[in-house]
């Protein structure tokens, strides 16, 4: 074991003069409380490290003792359903209104464990040996660690034992035993290994319409959610949270406000999972490092939560990570290089932001496990640019690592809409993939619409910007319709209520059904002006109130109300037509 005494401190950063051997990215315990820092730094007889825990109170002459370990977490069946700091303490459950100092203690209670496998079997690194049941009849599957394999010697009966528990002895080939448990240990900066990554052919189902049918994210891909101030991050993340179709939700915290999480940890045990009537709490982790904790735990925090994820798609899930924000998160990369008087580089950001951003997205894929079984980790991560600048470093190196970009716009979050994602700064780069998915959901004519909306809402942005100048009247009717059109788009599609019990969320039956319908109203309309008819003839008619309203009115259990309103739409809007080709007809004829 070697030891280290600090001749320097300043803040999280300490500098201190060897008496052994240490290596890069060792975990290291400092002083009496055993304070959890890493060796970032090798200089001869000194090294550097950073502390993750608040440094107050320690001096020169403090000893520094190796582990021998690279910085690890305890990753295991004990962890859904449970809220956790950025070093996987547990937040709950603590005598304690602080997060007590030092190395992380075990996790405690009793976990029914059901083995899969008997003495004799050979067990494959990743492989499946036993099997958790939690709260909800939720199955949770124990994992031999990615790095042990051998022929199982001894395996515990069904019962209750701790998650630290040896329930499995492996022999490996040299003929070494080796004590496995429900949970074991695994390094956060190292991603865990896969038999083989897949490319993504699913979209990751959000709920929300203008992200699923204008801009979708693959299961295994990844996100940007930049956005200014008050523009809605954290609501929408939360959203996404409650109404995305992944198996586990993995939320993070990083660097956020106290009371945002707060009301995130008061919050989600009381939510109801719309899929199973269940809590939504029993599928998910909370991993919360608010702003007034150490920064250097910041850093780690995101691969904690990472490592988190990746855990849970061995076991064979579709796993959605939340991350708010990355703007934090590089903020205290940044502190902690100027500490360590590295040169800083662009918006004073250390000159490896770039790959840091790349090794924490490159993360998420759809992966064949080492068990055979199909996992993914889909990250989405929010941004926080200062004024709303998507050109800062943080943005602009993050758009190179992510296929789709969700771009939340600071006036559309002061006029009340939501989601405030702006549908021209926004893409999805491989959308063209899912065109088969939606045609096998119900939804043929995606690609078609979609083109369809997106060009409605580019050509409303450059006719509005002409209204401007010599207002909406003076425009030709063909583009006066255009705008029309768009609004409705805008109005009737893409806004959703985050209150309201029936548009918080839709499913992509019912997106695509709604899709449909406004597609066809905008034709019906297009004639209906060739007719010779008015806007103002076509906003007084009753089917336009109703297919306004119908995010709000037309529910789940109600899918069948879009063709009556589709027919309402067709004959009302067919009506006026007659109407308008027999006065046109009397006309021609007086």
């Amino acid at each position: 074991m070697s030891e280290a005494r600090i001749r320097w401190i300043s803040g999280p950063v300490l500098r201190a003069t060897t008496d052994g051997r240490f290596a890069l990215r060792e975990a290291v315990e400092v002083g009496p409380q055993r304070l959890l820092g890493e060796v970032v730094s090798l200089d001869g007889e000194e090294v550097i490290i950073q502390v993750y825990e608040d440094t107050t109170g320690l001096k020169p002459g403090v000893v520094i003792v190796g582990t021998g370990q690279p910085l690890a977490i305890r990753v295991g069946p004990g962890l859904l359903g449970n809220m956790f700091d950025g070093l996987l303490r547990p937040l709950a459950g603590s005598s304690s209104a602080f997060v007590t100092p030092g190395v992380a203690p075990a996790r405690t209670g009793m976990l029914p464990f059901r083995p899969k496998v008997a003495k004799g079997d050979r067990l494959a690194r990743g492989a499946i040996f036993g099997e958790v049941e939690g709260a909800g009849g939720r199955v949770q599957r124990c994992l031999v660690p990615p790095d042990r394999e051998g022929e199982v010697v001894t395996v515990a009966p069904a019962g209750s034992y701790a998650e630290d528990a040896a329930v499995l002895a492996l022999r490996d080939d040299a003929g070494a035993t080796h004590e496995v448990a429900m949970s074991h240990l695994w390094a956060v900066r190292v991603p865990r290994p896969v038999r083989l990554r897949r490319p993504g052919a699913k979209p990751l189902v959000t709920s929300q319409r203008i992200l699923d049918c204008l801009f979708p994210v693959a299961q295994g891909g990844k996100a940007a959610i930049p956005g200014g101030f008050g523009t809605g991050k954290t609501v929408l993340l939360e959203a996404l949270a409650k109404g995305c179709d992944a198996d586990v939700i993995v939320y993070l915290g990083c660097g956020e406000r106290g009371n945002e999480m707060a009301g995130v940890l008061e919050e989600f045990p009381e939510l109801t999972d719309p899929r199973s009537g269940r809590p939504l709490m029993e599928r998910t982790v909370i991993i919360a490092n608010t702003s007034n904790m150490p920064v250097a735990a910041r850093e780690a925090s995101i691969y904690s939560a990472v490592t988190v994820a990746e855990y849970f798609r061995d076991q064979g899930q579709h796993v959605a990570l939340m991350a708010d924000s990355t703007s934090r998160w590089a903020e205290a990369l940044r502190e902690v290089s100027g500490r360590f008087g590295e040169l800083p580089g662009e918006g004073g950001y250390p000159a490896y932001l770039s790959s840091r951003l790349a090794d924490f997205y490159e993360r998420a894929a759809v992966v064949e496990t080492l068990a055979g079984a199909t996992g993914s980790v889909t990250v989405m991560g929010a941004i926080s640019p200062p004024s709303g600048d998507f050109s800062e470093p943080v943005t602009s190196h993050t758009k190179r690592y992510v296929k789709a970009f969700w771009a939340l716009d600071v006036r559309r979050a002061q006029a009340r809409f939501y989601p405030a994602v702006n549908p021209l700064l926004s893409y999805a780069e491989d959308a063209h993939v899912f065109a088969e998915w939606w045609a096998a959901n119900g939804n043929p004519e995606w690609v078609a619409l979609r083109r369809k909306f997106l060009t409605l809402l580019d050509d409303q942005a450059r006719l509005e910007r002409m209204a401007r100048i010599i207002g909406k009247d003076a425009l030709p009717l063909r583009q006066q319709l255009t705008l029309f059109c768009a609004e409705l788009v805008n109005e009737a599609f893409l806004r959703q209520s985050a209150l309201s019990p029936i548009d918080r969320a839709a499913s992509p039956a019912r997106q695509s059904a709604m899709m449909r319908l406004i597609g066809r109203y905008t034709e019906l309309a297009e004639s209906a002006v060739n007719a010779g008819a008015r806007l103002e003839d076509l906003a007084a008619l009753p089917s336009y109130r109703q297919v306004l309203r119908m995010g709000e009115e037309i529910g789940e259990e109600d899918l069948e109300k879009f063709g009556a309103l589709a027919a309402a739409v067709e004959r009302e809007i067919g009506a006026l037509v007659q109407e308008k080709e027999k006065r046109n007809a009397a006309t021609t004829a007086g």
